[in-house]
């Protein structure tokens, strides 16, 4: 038997060689590579010649030629699997051939074309059969970030058991701006602070990533602060990048002083601002219109070097528009057109925008027209600053003329869009058009906002609609907006008088559990609806936690009712809380509810319970009561019932004595 390096293509063993920069490479570790280099396969020979030993030169030559078809086979399989109709049938057939990187490219290219339910289904393979890195997960909840599916990136993240794996900050900074991006800021922050428990050592990303939460988020400038400070104490060094998202978040909280500083603070640190930095402070100077200083600023960026850009001179424009310099605006809205930076309709919102809410509808009508006679590109934003403008002058017919023409022109919408049609149709009081618009909402998907539901519930009412008012601000309520005390108070009081007395106090508990003020007047005008409906129950809660606001009649008509109508055992409570409030209850309640103590004779104890506490309070019965309770004491011990009017009848002959 004879032994030799057999060259075939048979073998399974086979060694890669350097892959090109767009095929993912893979690590061989020193000793596995030597191995494989200096012996390939061993395998027994069927001729009588001896071994042949190949030159250095050939042998190198059919390693590279191995290599090659191994590389090609993957490519190859890579390249089937992105293309693939059936990923489980591919993945079967090929999946046992390509390596992580291999199948992490194949995710990344799933990812960019937004073929979500593929890349999650690869994932999930890659998971089931070892084959996951740090690069994959992080990838995997990157892609579905984008994609908003935050839960099931929080999912992918959660289901991590290695320690090490879990505050990998790849991994973190993926899962973090998922949230971020997503709208989930506070979550984020919890997140973060439970990474950092665990180990985790954030890099510059990890704060750029929470620090663009906070354009948006609530209190976001001072949770900047606190990053800013954190990231300080942990040695990670403020760059331009962090500056800008600075600059961002105080712009967006109308900070102008707090930008000028940072930005000051910024150029002390060697930090050369570039056109962001100027945009954004420029935007923080719009807030209150500072014009002086943002030409001041524009000399500047000038002076730097820079040129000022289209985003420059439009936030400049914006600058301008609002602190009311319209004839400025404009000049720059022409120096825009004739640099070619008024191809679209941005610039000529801005303009028209400001002067239709300064009052100055006619100069807004021109800018349009002018937009129009020019074919400016538009998505319709101009239409629906217009269509709001003319709502807002009383110009009705005219907001439904050009809604009507937004419709034939355009098939892009959004819910801002929608809300200035559906206002304008609500205002001319076209039914029609208005359900047409709430018909559209539902087949695109579109999402309303507090100002759908808003424009709506006015609607409604104005027409007289109360029930469909009323299911509209539940769906307003379940949406998590919450409706405004006033239109919430009409509401309330027209669903009283029509009897829908239930519907009456579900829209006073919205607005009694949300965050809003709520005029105390609201309290006793929703108590006499609850009253009018028999709903004693409810109305005693709420006699019982607004005392303070309900009038003193009021509280009488309440505590008759309840005492005659309402739950008998709840009748010796109803009393106590209406003591309570600083009414004096008269002589006619008590005869009422003894005498429906009287009537069931099961409810002795609380007969004798009333009577008592009638005692420690210092009411005594009238002589009509006194003697309803001793022509039926034989019922509840003679007695017994004597000496508690006894205990009375003394402790107000004494309460008369002091009093003289």
């Amino acid at each position: 038997m004879e032994i030799s390096v057999s060259l075939g293509t048979k073998f399974s063993h086979v060694l890669f060689h350097p892959l090109s920069s767009s095929f993912p490479t893979t690590a061989v570790s020193n000793s596995a590579s030597a191995t494989a280099t200096a012996r390939v396969v061993v395998k027994e020979q069927t001729h009588t010649e001896p071994a042949q030993q190949l030159p250095p030169a050939a042998a190198a030559a059919a390693r590279g030629k191995r290599q090659s078809s191994s590389y090609l086979a993957r490519k190859s399989a890579v390249l089937e699997v992105q293309q693939s109709s059936d990923l489980t049938s591919s993945l079967e057939r090929l999946g046992g051939i390509l390596k992580v990187p291999d199948l992490n490219a194949i995710l990344r290219h799933f990812g960019d074309r937004g073929r979500g339910r593929d890349l999650l289904q690869l994932f999930e393979w890659m998971q089931q059969h070892g084959k996951t890195s740090i690069s994959s997960y992080s990838s995997c909840i990157k892609f579905l970030g984008k994609s908003g599916n935050f839960l099931k990136a929080l999912e992918i993240y959660n289901s991590i058991t290695d320690a090490s794996d879990k505050v990998n900050v790849f991994i973190c900074n993926s899962i973090l701006s998922c949230l971020v991006r997503n709208g989930k800021f506070e979550s984020s922050l919890k997140l973060f602070d439970k990474m950092k428990q665990s180990g985790l050592t954030p890099d510059a990303v990890t704060y750029n990533t929470l620090l663009t939460g906070c354009i948006k988020g609530k209190n976001g400038y001072s949770k900047a602060l606190e990053l800013v400070q954190e990231l300080k104490y942990n040695a990670v060094q403020m760059d331009g990048v962090m500056y800008g998202i600075l600059l961002a978040i105080c712009a967006s909280n109308n900070l102008c002083a707090e930008a000028q500083s940072h930005f000051n603070q910024m150029k002390v640190e060697g930090h050369s601002p570039n056109v962001y930095h100027y945009s954004s402070l420029l935007n923080a100077y719009s807030s209150g219109g500072d014009y002086k200083k943002a030409d001041e600023l524009i000399q500047d960026m000038k002076s730097s070097g820079l040129v000022p850009n289209k985003v420059i001179l439009t936030t400049l424009l914006k600058v301008y528009v609002r602190g009311g310099l319209f004839e400025k605006s404009r000049e720059l809205l022409a120096e825009l057109d004739t640099l070619g930076y008024a191809e679209n309709e941005m610039p000529y919102c801005l303009l028209m925008d400001g002067l239709s809410k300064a009052g100055r509808l006619d100069e807004a009508r021109v800018v349009f027209n002018e937009m129009q006679e020019k074919c400016v590109k538009s998505d319709g934003y101009a239409h629906s600053i217009m269509i709001s403008a003319f709502c807002r002058g009383g110009c009705f017919e005219e907001a439904k003329q050009l809604a009507g023409d937004f419709e034939a022109k355009y098939d892009k919408y959004d819910v801002i869009l929608l809300n200035s049609m559906l206002c304008a149709y609500c205002r001319t009081g076209d039914m029609e058009s208005v359900m047409h618009v709430m018909r559209k909402l539902d087949e695109l998907a579109i999402s309303p906002d507090y100002n759908t539901f808003h424009i709506l519930i006015k609607y409604f009412c104005k027409e007289k609609m109360y029930m469909l008012a009323y299911r509209t601000m539940v769906d307003m309520h379940r949406k998590g907006h919450q409706p405004e005390e006033e239109l919430c108070s009409s509401l309330i009081f027209h669903l009283g008088k029509m009897r829908a007395h239930s519907e009456a106090l579900s829209v006073y508990n919205m607005l009694r559990y949300s965050k809003r003020s709520m005029c105390k007047a609201l309290h006793e005008k929703i108590l006499h609806i609850l009253i009018s409906g028999k709903l004693l129950k409810d109305a005693y809660v709420v006699v019982k936690d607004n005392s303070e606001s309900i009038s003193h009649p009021a509280i009488k008509k309440f505590a008759s009712a309840f005492v005659r109508l309402g739950n008998i055992n709840l009748v010796n409570d109803v009393m106590k809380a209406t003591h309570a409030t600083g009414y004096r209850i008269d002589q006619g309640i008590f005869h009422i509810a003894i005498a429906r103590y009287i009537a069931e004779r099961e409810k002795k104890e609380l007969l004798l319970k009333l009577l008592e506490w009638m005692t420690g309070q210092g009411y005594v019965v009238d002589s009509s009561t006194r003697n309803l309770i001793l022509k039926n004491s034989h019922l509840f011990g003679r007695q017994l019932i004597a000496d508690i009017l006894s205990k009375q009848h003394m402790k107000s002959k004494s309460s008369k004595t002091l009093k003289e």
